[in-house]
Parts: C-alpha cells; structure tokens; sequence
C-alpha cells in the first residue's frame, strides 16, 4: 500500500501539473506574455503589484499588447500611446465595461460611478456630471470656493514664517474642504477629529486596495476574508467612511434644502423624491452613498497627491520655480485672486503643471477595463469579458512623443515661441467613456492653488537637506515619500506688465 504522505505528494504533484497545463491551454487565445505559474499565474515575478515600470519593461519583449495572470485570471496589458489612444478612443464603447474582482464587489455591491456597468453606471454618471455642472464646474461660482480655500491655504503657510515643516495635513485638509464643499456643501476646520479620522481611514484604504494585500484578496478571497492583517483593517476603515457618508445624508434629510439644493446630497435627494414610480430608475441611497465615496475619495487623493508632488519639484529645482515666479509676477502684478482663465496668459506656469501631472502620473496603470464585445485591437482578437488593463503611464513616458519622457522638461508643453501646446500623449486623466469625471474640476484646482501658492511663496529645502528621495510608494496612486519644506515668504507683488499704475 502506498503511504500516505507519499500519496498526497502524487496528488498535489498532479494537480499542479493539471492546472500548469490548462493554463497554457488557456493562453493559446490570449496575447504572448510571461509564462503564468499554476494558482498565482504571473503575481509572484509582478511581486504581487502592477507596477507600470514592470509592465513597460514586458512591453519590450511581448510587444505594446500582451497578457498576464492575476491569479487564474487573465489580464491583456496595453502599453504606449498609440496604442492606448486606439484602444480607449477607436473602441471607447467596447472598452466602458468595469471588471468584477472580489475587493471591489465586496466594497461597492455595483453600485456608484468608478466600479459600476451597464445601465446603473450610464444613468448615475449622467447625473452626477449634470449636477457638478449645476454646482460650478467651469463656471465662477465653483471657482470662488477654490479661490477661497486656496486663499487660506496661503494664510495657513504664511503662519509658519517659513519654518520647516510637513506640507501634506495642511494640503489635504484644504483639498478636502474643496471636495467636501461640493458634495456636502460644508468643509471641515482644520482641528476637527472627524476630519482627521477620515484622512487616516482614506490614506488606509488606497494604500491597500492596489498593494499586494489587494491583489492576494482577488486571488483567494475566501483565504484573505478570514485572515487577520492588513486586510482586516482595510474593511474596518471602509466601515468607518460609510457611517461617515450615511449621517451626512441623514443630516441633509433633516436639514437640507432640496427645493433649492447647494450640493451634490441635496440634488440627489431631490432626485429621489421626483423619480417615484420609473421602472427603469437606478436611483435609491445605495447609489448616493457609493457616488459620494467615489467623488469624495479619489477626488482628495488625486488632487492631494499631485499637489504634494508639484511643491516637491519646485523645491528640487529653483530654477524652474523662479521661471514660473517671474511669469506670475510680470503677468498677474497685483491681481487678488487666480483665476483659471488666467492660464491662457501664464504658458510657462501652464506648462509646468501640465509637466508635473505628466512626469509624476498619480494614476500610474490606470483602473482596468472589461470588453462588453468581441474586439480586435491591432489584430488580437479578443472576447468579450476579456480585462484590459491600459498602462497610462507607458503614454506619458512614451519616448515617441516626449523628447526627454524621464526628465522633467516644461518644454515638452511649449513650442518653439514659448506657447503652451499639449500632446495627445498627455492621459493622466485617461481617455473615452471613462475619463475621469472630476478632471476639469481637478485641473481648475491644481492650477489656482499652484499659482497662487508660488506667487506668494518659494519652497526651498530645510538647511541642511541636500536632497530629497524622489522614488513613489506605490499605493493606488503614486504618493511622493514623506518630506518637509520650508515656505518662504516673497516680497511684496509688483504691478503687471502694462498695468496702469506702472
């Protein structure tokens, strides 16, 4: 009789060599990638994360469409922006779907904007970019929040007297006042504990939701579910935001004015109590609570993130910070206030922002597609529910369209004249029926808080400090490491070139 221990060895061996075989059965309708190993497929040479530098390194040997394993489940990568550009504009429709993976069914049940399909997702976008509409978005009334709460950030830094200090609280509190405005129409003060518990409970869940923890609970969630960690703390920290949006729509109820609403609860509250009785309405508070987390977390994140990035490249290079200096001064003189239009005049500030969001992407590969059809990019036939996953950032690092892709250069945004010009390259914000909702609102934010951050201020390195780890934590955005700096006040603004008081 065969012992035991060696018969379990023979059955483990078979089933490994069962499921390594079906596998490279499996990948003969897929495109050419590395070969994916039996349970984990291609995680463990990704180390368990989808790095964008990885993916472009594959690229390079399987060429800008290729396939890798999560798990036992396939993912067609698309690099360069050729190629990006023709999958995400030529077959936009086809590529609108959102795949299901396991941590994000189980934090959004469908529902919301970001990870939702179908019929739910057109309707609830539709409205929600309506409604942004209503509440500003391009227009001054929206403007005037952003100038405001610019305005104090700028009081906030004046305060330190250039001392050094942690710029990130001070940034994020201010973003997420803007953010808060327009969904809640309220904003927190900086020494409010809800704020600060729900930053620490944001900061949790992007750090966790794209790192390895995450991509472990899509390959085995039955396994991760049960086991203590990181995991565990992610689920807790999600609690915590819904009871957070859940009472900011009670209180509404309560308190709001849905005759005349002035944020983003009101109008959907209003919408609820006018759309009784259609069949096909998607509208109930599973939705408003999902859009609200939506809007609330990745809006506070990405603006927060890219704000962070863009003083830590002012401070790396001065040179570059005094250009934009010159630029503000001689162009806006005196002027109170930014205004978003004011970037038409100021191309070299323009250029610089737009070489910010370029070089330090906080998107990195982007949120994964799912065919809705059968589907034909540059000859690879795919099926429909195949996942694409199209990897931003080779775009903005693409060398056949950025002279220097690896260095910081604002030239690539200004043409021989010094006029700002954009590239069809440039995709932080992604591209087709799923670009990102928020992108003008981000764009007028960033834009006003840089400008009139570095018209009042330099940002230089604490004494001392000869320089500053530029790498990224890799979350599900690319954070810059922690760093301090020093906001020195400017001298007094002259007048504009041709202002009348000159």
């Amino acid at each position: 009789m065969v012992p035991l221990s060696v018969g379990l060895l023979i059955f483990v061996v078979s089933f490994i060599a069962s499921q390594f075989f079906k596998l490279q059965w499996s990948r003969r309708q897929y495109p050419p990638g590395p070969t994916p190993l039996p349970i984990i497929g291609n995680l463990w040479t990704m180390r368990f994360e989808l790095r964008h530098e990885f993916l472009i390194q594959l690229s390079k040997t399987y060429g800008n469409i290729f396939t890798v394993w999560i798990g036992q489940n396939p993912m067609v990568v698309v690099n360069g922006c050729k190629s990006i550009r023709n999958a995400l504009l030529t077959h936009s429709e086809e590529l609108s779907g959102r795949p299901s993976t396991p941590i994000t069914d189980k934090l959004t049940g469908g529902k919301g904007i970001v990870f939702s399909n179908g019929h739910n997702w057109k309707q609830q976008r539709r409205f929600s970019l309506m409604t942004l509409r209503n509440l500003g978005l391009g227009k001054k009334s929206l403007e005037v929040t952003i100038q405001r709460e610019a305005q104090h950030l700028v009081e906030f830094f004046t305060m330190t007297k250039g001392k050094v200090i942690d710029p990130a609280p001070s940034v994020s509190h201010s973003v997420t006042s803007v953010i808060a405005a327009v969904l809640f129409g309220h904003h927190f003060s900086s020494d409010d504990q809800e704020f600060h518990r729900l930053n620490e409970a944001t900061d949790v869940m992007v750090k966790v939701i794209s790192s390895s923890w995450g991509q472990l609970f899509n390959a085995f969630p039955q396994l991760m579910q049960h086991l203590p960690g990181p995991i565990q703390h992610f689920f807790e920290c999600d609690k915590y935001l819904q009871r957070f949006v859940k009472r900011e729509i009670e209180s509404h109820k309560e308190n709001g004015c849905q005759e005349e609403p002035q944020d983003l609860v009101d109008f959907y509250l209003s919408k609820l109590s006018t759309d009784t009785g259609d069949a096909n309405s998607t509208f109930d508070q599973d939705n408003l609570e999902r859009i609200l987390r939506d809007l609330f977390e990745a809006g506070i994140e990405t603006t927060t993130t890219t704000l962070r990035w863009a003083l830590l490249h002012m401070m790396t290079q001065p040179d570059i910070q005094e250009k934009v200096q010159k630029e503000l001064d001689a162009v806006l003189g005196e002027k109170e206030t930014v205004q978003y239009e004011d970037r038409k005049r100021l191309p070299y500030t323009n250029a610089v922002i737009h070489e910010i969001q370029r070089i330090s992407s906080v998107q990195s590969v982007g949120v994964s597609r799912q065919l809705l059809k059968d589907t034909s990019l540059e000859g690879f036939h795919l099926k429909k529910g195949t996942v694409i996953l199209c990897n931003l950032a080779s775009a903005l690092y693409d060398p056949d369209y950025w002279e220097k892709p690896h260095q910081f250069n604002p030239g690539h945004f200004l043409d021989k004249e010094g006029n700002f010009v954009t590239s069809e390259a440039f995709l932080p914000f992604s591209a087709g029926h799923r670009v990102c909702l928020g992108e003008l609102l981000a764009r007028t934010l960033l834009f006003i808080y840089f400008s009139s951050l570095l018209r009042t201020f330099t940002f230089r390195l604490p004494d001392g400090v000869k320089e500053v780890n530029m790498g990224t934590i890799f979350a599900i955005t690319l954070q810059p490491h922690p760093y301090k700096t020093c906001a020195v006040p400017r001298k007094a603004r002259p007048p504009a070139v041709g202002d009348s008081s000159e």
